[in-house]
C-alpha cells in the first residue's frame, strides 16, 4: 500500500511539473470543484471538521487563482471581484453550515474550469498554427 502511495505520489509531482499554465489552472480548478463538493457533503453528514478543512483547501486555491492573476489583463478586475465573492460565500457556507452558497460556488467553479479549457484549446490552435504543429490537447483530470 506504501509503495502504491509513493508511486502515485511521484506520477503526481511529474504531472504537475510538466504541466502547461493551463493545465495547471485546469488541475487547480478540478481540486477547488473536489474540495467544495467533500465540503457540502460533510455538511449534509454533520462532519463540520471536514466541512472546514475542504472548504478552507478551496479558498486555498482561490488564493492561488488570486496571487497568478496578471493584473495587467483587461478581465483581472473582474476575476479579482468574482473570486472574493467565492471566498465570500465560501465563509457564509462554513460559518452557517449551509449549501447553498457552496453549491453557488461550485456552479461558477464548474463554468469556470469549462471556460478556462475552452480557451486553453483556442490558444492552443492559435500556436499551432502560428508554428505549423498539431495543437496540444488539454484535459481534465479529476473531477
Amino acid at each position: 500500500m506504501i509503495q502504491s502511495q509513493l508511486q502515485r505520489n511521484k506520477y503526481l509531482e511529474t504531472t504537475i511539473q510538466t504541466a502547461t499554465p493551463a493545465q495547471l489552472l485546469i488541475m487547480l480548478c478540478d481540486g477547488a470543484i473536489r474540495f467544495t463538493r467533500q465540503g457540502m457533503e460533510a455538511i449534509k453528514e454533520q462532519r463540520f471538521e471536514d466541512t472546514n478543512t475542504n472548504f478552507l483547501k478551496t479558498q486555498d486555491i482561490i488564493n492561488e487563482f488570486i496571487i497568478t492573476i496578471d493584473r495587467e489583463s483587461p478581465i483581472a478586475g473582474n476575476l479579482l471581484n468574482l473570486y472574493d465573492y467565492f471566498k465570500m460565500r465560501l465563509i457564509e457556507a462554513n460559518t452557517k453550515k449551509n449549501i447553498e452558497p457552496a453549491e453557488e460556488v461550485l456552479g461558477h467553479l464548474i463554468d469556470l474550469k469549462d471556460t478556462w479549457i475552452q480557451a486553453a484549446k483556442q490558444y492552443n490552435q492559435l500556436a499551432g498554427q502560428a508554428s505549423g504543429s498539431t495543437p496540444k490537447t488539454t484535459h481534465s483530470s479529476v473531477v
